[in-house]
């Protein structure tokens, strides 16, 4: 297959931003159901931070890896196929959790169907349009995650409301209460969608580029080698195998020792800003923040070994990856916004009814329908823009994701301290316009950076740190500061908007280097041994 017809091409663009709106969609649900699952389950907001951060970051972070390495070598449609399915039946589970360890085990195998989705959709994708279309590329896939966020709402705050009202006396089928049947509700779409995307015909890889890809006779194989290099305990044995080096051995353990340390004291200072009740996972009782950072702890040594494996196995993709400073500033950037834009998205709702007495049925339509529809002009507006401008200099794409997070924060002072609902609403849509802009350039400036069979890989390497550090801290430092001040969730979504000056210094120094970093592209990659 060479260069896709047009109308193929939209089609399948049409299904990766399917595919990533119901992901958003069936992640982000618990944002609205939170009020009902802490009064039924008897938690805190700190412990909802766990569910909608921290338990779903570890494993989608954690099998993104592996699966990124499987859509850069299998059928990505397949793959995809496989994955919605997976996660939809996991979602579907969540109607039938009892407690908190059971709601928890739903997110995780949630987390694990998701982390194929920007991997393989994302590098599907490209293999469909050119390099001067891929930031409307980007902004289609951001404004159908802004769809799924916005539709979580709605579809959650609506049915767990109707549901409620319709049993108010009892004799629910199934004993389901309405937060259940909600998350229900939400699994259904990902089935048809899997339909689809199973019967999408798949691009040839890197054709559009001029650089086709060789086909890998053993995507299995690799993909397997990637979880068992990067999953600690297990890595060790990868390390054995490979006769690593003693300086290997020696750097590993000693990046181990400091993340435990590290690990340890962000367990003790966050029991002295907001102690917590213990909680009860599988007959045990453990504090939520020993689960909080130990998780932490563990996705950042995660990420070392991925480093290291990929090191030792793709020297050409580490030489490329981490030679020139852009791409890993680009990484850290996104990693940081997701700090904000998660604890933001995952509080507003509860944030909503609680601080102006709202139903979830309408905060669900309000900030669901306000969330989607700027949350699509948003990128539509960023990513042609971003195309136009950034043509001929891939750094003035920079001047726009600067834009987007350097004035957003201050918006959001403005925002979170509105007196009523319907100001809150007026406000939020300047916040959300602005906030929503980031991400086409910023992947658009990441995958620019890389060779083709090499954004599988950028990707899963970008949805690792994002998600650990990003959806894994945001949501629960949200959480734990509000519980901490007594319940002011408010002050606790402002708090973490202290992180913007440090993305802002981030994208000062990619603005100065991202033209010398692309221009050696291909002499670093030939220099590794890449035949480009």
């Amino acid at each position: 297959m060479g260069v896709p017809p047009r109308s193929t091409a939209y089609y399948a663009l049409a299904l990766v931003a399917a595919t990533n709106m119901v992901s958003l969609l069936d992640r982000n649900i618990l944002a609205i159901l939170a009020p009902s699952i802490k009064a039924d389950l008897g938690i805190g907001d700190a412990e909802m931070g766990l569910l909608y951060g921290t338990v779903f970051a570890l494993f989608y972070a954690l099998f993104s890896l592996p699966l990124g390495r499987l859509a850069d070598g299998w059928i990505r449609t397949r793959l995809l196929a496989t994955s919605i399915s997976f996660w939809s039946i996991a979602t579907a589970g969540a109607a039938f959790a009892g407690g908190f360890f059971t709601l928890m085990l739903s997110r995780l195998c949630v987390g694990v169907g998701e982390a194929a989705t920007q991997p393989a959709g994302t590098s599907l994708a490209y293999d469909y349009f050119p390099q001067q279309r891929r930031g409307l590329v980007m902004a289609v896939i951001a404004a159908a995650i802004a769809l799924g966020l916005g539709g979580s709402l709605i579809i959650g705050g609506v049915a767990a409301q109707w549901w409620d009202a319709r049993y108010v006396g009892g004799g629910a089928p199934l004993g389901l209460a309405g937060w259940q049947f909600a998350f229900a509700i939400a699994a259904a779409p990902g089935f048809i969608i899997a339909i689809l995307m199973a019967r999408l015909k798949e691009p040839r890889r890197g054709a559009i580029d001029g650089i086709a890809s060789p086909p890998d006779l053993h995507p299995f194989l690799a993909s397997w080698a990637v979880l068992a290099a990067v999953t600690p305990g297990v890595h060790w044995l990868s390390l054995r195998r490979a006769r690593a080096s003693c300086r290997e051995w020696a750097l590993n353990i000693g990046l181990l020792a400091m993340i435990i340390l590290a690990s340890l004291g962000a367990m003790h200072a966050a029991e002295l800003v907001s102690p917590r009740p213990p909680l009860l996972l599988g007959g045990f009782s453990i504090s939520p923040h020993v689960v909080q950072w130990s998780v932490i702890g563990f996705g950042a040594f995660v990420i070392a070994n991925l480093l290291q494996n990929l090191k030792r196995r793709d020297p050409v993709a580490f030489t490329v990856i981490t030679g020139k400073p852009s791409l890993l500033l680009c990484i850290a950037a996104g990693a940081l916004q997701c700090v904000i834009n998660y604890g933001v998205m995952g509080f507003t709702p509860s944030f909503l009814m609680k601080t102006y007495d709202l139903s979830p049925a309408m905060t669900g339509m309000q900030f669901g329908l306000l969330s989607a529809g700027l949350g699509v002009v948003g990128p539509l507006i960023a990513g042609p823009l971003s195309d136009r401008i950034g043509a001929h200099r891939l750094s003035r794409r920079v001047w726009v994701a600067l834009f987007a997070m350097g004035v957003s924060p201050f918006v959001a002072l403005w925002v979170y301290r509105a007196p009523d609902a319907g100001d809150f609403y007026l406000r939020f849509t300047l916040y959300s316009l602005i906030l929503t802009m980031w991400m086409p350039p910023i992947y658009a400036l990441m995958f620019e950076q890389v060779l083709p069979r090499m954004r599988g890989l950028t990707v899963s390497l970008y949805v690792v740190v994002s998600t650990i550090f990003g959806l894994g801290t945001g949501p629960y430092v949200v959480g734990m500061i509000s519980d901490a001040r007594g319940g002011d969730l408010g002050g606790a979504i402002l708090a973490i908007n202290w992180v913007a000056p440090l993305i802002v210094i981030l994208l000062l120094i990619i603005l100065f280097r991202v033209e010398r970093d692309h221009a050696s592209l291909l002499p670093r990659a030939r220099a590794a041994g890449e035949p480009v």
